[in-house]
């Protein structure tokens, strides 16, 4: 599927389907590379929002990924790559949940997910990094 100068490929030959991600997500022609650093639940005063709730941090992680990509003139529909950390695989589908209500019915880009033993605070459950590319 193409989105302007994004192309998905969801199944490349000789490769497994992928459930909940892209396979490869290519760029075509110019455009400007955004990265947001690793993004965790806290609000706009420096608070933790929900405090052993993996639904309420996944949906305050994507809030600031929204923010963060604004603020860089980008959306969720620039977004090439994500990389979830969680202390838990086990939070991996209040993820997905979020991700899917910011993207809607954006094709999902490229995606890594891993456990982590820890994260910098232990009652952060869940960070998110993304990368982008806005055309020129």
């Amino acid at each position: 599927m193409t989105t302007s100068h994004l192309t998905h490929i969801t199944e490349p030959p000789g490769v497994a389907p992928a459930t909940g991600y892209t396979q490869v997500v290519t760029v075509t022609g110019t455009g400007r590379l955004v990265q947001v650093s690793g993004q965790v639940a806290f609000d706009e005063q420096g608070n933790l929002v929900g405090v052993d709730d993996p639904e309420a941090q996944a949906r305050q992680v994507f809030e600031n990924l929204r923010r963060c990509l604004a603020a860089a003139g980008a959306g969720f529909e620039h977004v090439v790559k994500f990389t979830f950390f969680m202390t838990d695989i086990a939070y991996l589908p209040a993820i997905r949940e979020a991700r899917d209500e910011y993207l809607g019915s954006l094709p999902l880009p490229a995606a890594s997910a891993m456990q982590v033993v820890a994260l910098f605070r232990p009652e952060v459950l869940i960070e998110i990094e993304a990368l982008a590319v806005v055309p020129e």
